[in-house]
């Protein structure tokens, strides 16, 4: 299948996807072209925080979407460093630090990105410390590990990122929470650049994902002129 064969593809099963959250008063607020705010974010942070992986991690590096905010909150509340994108990466340092030692307001707060962006601080990849578990927002995802983002790329630069960097390796699980709606049967559409999760946590269970599936750092050959020179952190490692 062509690239842009695969992407009308995935298209098609995101819009199913909204579709179906809405329909079943699911989400929160209008899902159209997000990452889901789904309803049970709180449960299924919860559950992740019952896993191994979680309760061994000092450092997590999470998206900054709503659906992924109790996540955020609950990390820095066990004392835990996170790692947040800055929006569309596009700041010369595309990460904010939130470091629960130095924060000067709650950790529900701090979660938001909002408040994020104004109080954390802003830190490059080579300020960054090893990280621990990685946790991404999904539109869709199967029991294999694929996923789909909202379409824009971010997540699957952040993790090249930070494979790159030699800041994630083979150790570090990626895990994504969604609503139970969002874990689809059978194939979904993928590219070489797109990246697998590890687990996948809904507001009632754990499914942990295999075979292992990621690569290997950027794929300089999938990204437009246009994409690197939007995103400092792209541009200024280019080869």
């Amino acid at each position: 299948m062509e690239r842009e064969q695969v992407q009308e593809a995935k298209q098609v099963v995101r819009e199913r996807i909204w579709e179906l959250l809405e329909k079943e008063r699911a989400v929160n607020t209008s899902a159209r072209g997000r990452i889901p705010a789904f309803v049970g974010a709180d449960a299924a942070a919860a559950l992740l925080a019952e896993h191994p992986s979680w309760q061994s991690a000092r450092v997590v590096k999470a998206v900054p979407d709503r659906a992924q905010m109790p996540v955020r909150a609950r990390a820095l509340e066990e004392g835990k460093r996170v790692y947040m994108a800055a929006s569309k990466l596009a700041a010369q340092k595309p990460f904010h630090l939130l470091d629960p030692k130095t924060l000067t307001i709650p950790p529900q707060e701090a979660a938001d990105r909002h408040t994020a962006a104004r109080f954390a601080r802003p830190v490059d990849l080579n300020e960054m410390p090893h990280v621990d578990l990685v946790v991404c927002g999904s539109v869709a995802v199967n029991t294999g590990g694929v996923r789909l983002g909202k379409g824009a790329g971010y997540s699957d630069i952040e993790v090249a990122l930070l494979n790159e960097a030699g800041l994630i390796g083979s150790s570090t699980l990626i895990a994504t929470t969604v609503h139970e709606l969002q874990i689809v049967d059978g194939q979904l559409p993928e590219t070489d650049h797109d990246f697998r999760v590890d687990l996948i946590i809904t507001q009632n269970r754990v499914v942990e994902c295999s075979p292992y599936r990621r690569p290997p750092g950027i794929l300089w050959e999938s990204l437009s002129p246009e994409a690197i020179e939007a995103i400092p952190a792209l541009a200024s490692r280019k080869p």
